[in-house]
This record gives C-alpha cells, sequence and structure tokens, in this order.
C-alpha cells in the first residue's frame, strides 16, 4: 500500500481528521491484537491522545511509567524497562493487524522504534483501472477505447464452421467448469486452514470431550448463609478442591469452542482423573507443574517440562537440543518483578496407551497456559498452525513451543518459538 504523507504535526490535522484518527485506533484495539490486554489499549490512547493535543512532553518513558504504570516520580528507567517493552509489544501486534489486506485502506497508526510518539499515515485512495469518466472518449482524448464484445476482437463468426464452434463453446463450458470445482475445493481448503485443521479430529470424532485440569485439595473454613437469615454466617472446616483461576481462561475458551460445535463435555481434576477416563474419548490437559497427566503424557515428546530439585526454575527441554537453556523462568525473579517472559507447551497427538486424541495446553507459569489458550482459539495463530501443517506432509501428530511477554503479571500476544511433527 503506498502511503501519502506521515501526519506528524498534530497543528497540521484538522478536527476531523483527529477524530479519524481517533477513530482508526478504537477501531485497532477493538481487534484480539489488543482486546484481551488491559494495559495496551490504556497505552496506545493515552499516547495518542496526547500526540493529538499537542502535549509531546507526556509522551517520553518517565511519564508514561508514571501516569500509565504507577511507577514513582523517581524510579530507575534503565532497570524497569516496563515502557519499553510493551511499546515493543505494541508495535508487533500494530504490525499483525496492519499485515492483513482488509486493512490496507485505513489510516494507519505507527509506534517508530525508539519514539513513543505516534505517527499516523493516510492512504492513498486507488485510481480505477478503467474509470468510468473514460467511457465514450477516443484516442484524439488521450484514452484508448475498450472492446465491448468478444466479437470485436474475434474473426467473423458466420466465417467459422457450426461444429468447430459448438465444439470450441463446449471446451471453454468444460474448462471454465473444471477451474470453477477446482478454485471451489481450493477456497475451501484454505477456509479448512485456519480453524478446522486442529480442531475437526475432536469436533468430528463423536466421543465426548474430557478436561482434565490441575486441582489443589485444601483444607480450610467455609462460612455458610443460613437460609432463613442470610446475615447469620456460620463458620464450618471443608475439605475442598481448589482451581488456579489462570487455568480456567483457557477451560473457559476450549468450553465454548467444544459447545459451540455440539461437542458433550465434561470437567475433572487430574487428581481425579483415571486411565480409563481417557480411554472414552479426546482428552485437552490444562497446566503444567500442577497437572500430574501433562507431565506424564508430554515426557516422552521433543518439547517436555523439567525443572531443578529446588523447584526455583522451571523451563522446556528440547530432546534434539537438550543443551539449550533459553526457555527458562528463574521463579525468583519472576516472584521479584512480575515482568518476565514465559513459555508454553501446545500439542496434538494420539496417545499410544489409550488410542484416543491428547491435547496440551501448559505454560511454565501460569501466563503461559493463558496465552497457549489464546493462541487455540484465535484464527491468526491458528493460520500458522494451519501453515506449518502444510509443510508437514500428513503428519497428524503436532507439538509447539510458544513464547509471550508476561508484563505486570499479565500475558501479551503467543509467539511460535518452535514446531514439530511426527
Amino acid at each position: 500500500m503506498q502511503l501519502d504523507a506521515t501526519a506528524s504535526n498534530p497543528a497540521d490535522l484538522t478536527e476531523v481528521e483527529k477524530a479519524a484518527i481517533e477513530e482508526q485506533v478504537e477501531r485497532l484495539l477493538q481487534t484480539p491484537y489488543f482486546s484481551h490486554s488491559r494495559r495496551f489499549p490504556i497505552f496506545l490512547r493515552y499516547v495518542v491522545q496526547h500526540t493529538l493535543a499537542g502535549q509531546a512532553d507526556a509522551v517520553k518513558e518517565r511519564t508514561l511509567g508514571i501516569e500509565i504504570f504507577g511507577r514513582s516520580a523517581d524510579y530507575d528507567t534503565s532497570s524497569d524497562p516496563i515502557v519499553r517493552v510493551t511499546a515493543a509489544e505494541i508495535r508487533k501486534r500494530i504490525a499483525q493487524y496492519y499485515q492483513e489486506a482488509a486493512h490496507d485502506e485505513e489510516i494507519r497508526v505507527s509506534l517508530p522504534p525508539g519514539s513513543y510518539v505516534p505517527q499516523f499515515h493516510w492512504p492513498q485512495v486507488p485510481q480505477s483501472k478503467f474509470p468510468q469518466a473514460a467511457v465514450g472518449r477516443t484516442e484524439s482524448e488521450g484514452v484508448h477505447e475498450l472492446p465491448l464484445t468478444v466479437e470485436a476482437v474475434a474473426s467473423d463468426p458466420a466465417a467459422v464452421d457450426p461444429g468447430k464452434r459448438l465444439w470450441m463453446v463446449f471446451a471453454i463450458v468444460t474448462l471454465v467448469a473444471c477451474v470453477a470445482v477446482g478454485g471451489l475445493f481450493w477456497w475451501r481448503s484454505l477456509q479448512r486452514s485456519a480453524f478446522d485443521v486442529f480442531w475437526d479430529p475432536i469436533l468430528k470424532s463423536g466421543d465426548p470431550v474430557l478436561i482434565c485440569i490441575a486441582d489443589q485439595n485444601q483444607y480450610t473454613a467455609i462460612a455458610l448463609r443460613d437460609a432463613a437469615d442470610p446475615a447469620h454466617q456460620t463458620v464450618l472446616k471443608e475439605n475442598l478442591s481448589a482451581v488456579v483461576m489462570d487455568d480456567l481462561n483457557p477451560v473457559v475458551k476450549i468450553a465454548g469452542v467444544l459447545q459451540a460445535h455440539g461437542t458433550k463435555y465434561s470437567l475433572k481434576g487430574e487428581g481425579s482423573t483415571t486411565l480409563s477416563d481417557l480411554r472414552n474419548g479426546p482428552t485437552v490437559f490444562v497446566g503444567a507443574f500442577d497437572n500430574a497427566w501433562t507431565l506424564r503424557l508430554t515426557k516422552p515428546l521433543r518439547f517436555h517440562f523439567a525443572n531443578n530439585p529446588e523447584m526455583t526454575r522451571f523451563w522446556i527441554v528440547d530432546s534434539e537440543a537438550p543443551d539449550r537453556t533459553d526457555w527458562l523462568i528463574d521463579r525468583a525473579k519472576q516472584q521479584a518483578t512480575n515482568n518476565y517472559r514465559d513459555y508454553a507447551i501446545v500439542t496434538r497427538f494420539t496417545d499410544s496407551n489409550t488410542g484416543k486424541i491428547a491435547i496440551v495446553v501448559a505454560g511454565v507459569a501460569r501466563g503461559g497456559t493463558i496465552a497457549a489458550g489464546e493462541f487455540l482459539i484465535d484464527s491468526a495463530h491458528l493460520a500458522e498452525v494451519a501453515n506449518a501443517v502444510r509443510v508437514a506432509n500428513g503428519k497428524k501428530n503436532m507439538e509447539f513451543v510458544l513464547s509471550t511477554e508476561i508484563i505486570d503479571g499479565q500475558p501479551g500476544t503467543p509467539k511460535m518459538e518452535a514446531v514439530y511433527f511426527w
């Protein structure tokens, strides 16, 4: 797409143009690239609004850290890169948005590297190849007339043998039909490539799906209200099974997919899940280090989870490169800053023990599990899966390593780190 000059000086913009830019920003923020985040929309709205208001002084790293992230006025920007990390993630999401052809004719919002002051670019209106104003003009006016019928460029129909003409018509019709049928299959294959490539084996299996989620037994007290007098409470000791809220995020999304396609499913804690349960149909395993089934099933795979004996370092192992240590989380750093890079495994394979499909959605830490769940229901990420499947030459079992930037405990967009098929 060709662009007009950058609207970098707010003083040169009319109120109508500013309104159009703000409308474009809101359109951008309504997409899945931003709608699942709380911090990113706040950040982008802030820098856009202050730029359009001519307040460039407010669009600086320290000011953004104070106003958006609640940092103190004297915080150390060199040791706390929250603003830089957020801006980098927003740049990536904006780039992903404008890579889609449907947005070619929209106002382009950009956040240049090394700056937090956004720029705005105006799309050129494409000239029609055959403008309506050219109809009826002659070569003397600088426009060539276009042939309006096939006969205008064909030989005299009367000179063509009727039998040959009939054969030519039949051949053309047959060719067009073949192209149309081939195009239909090609179009269907493209339509199938995003969502169905991953989910069809589960949705069309005819079996109910089990979602196996990590659970924790908790011995605690619970306050129950009196039915006759709800203001009156009685505290009782209770043995509860607790579920981590972050694990519920992918569970809800996956359950929504199953329900939308009429697929029955059930939910069980990993402690109460048996091998007999897994033989009844496909199973989705959520969570890693708090789900024993996940660790058992992924251990023989190329990518699997590991930790040190002290449980202070957790990572993903690549069996073909066992010495690599880049997919690792140091728990001390994680807890101290709440800003770190998390990793996850997403896999779909037929379990040799049960003969049923197993899906694993598991992060090294909690943010990775959330990002893995997003990866499996977002069309843009599933398109990456479909592209990988095409290259795999018919191999059905697949495994992906993902990464995501965690900012203030909130995961960003999942990024595919590695792919393996067998």
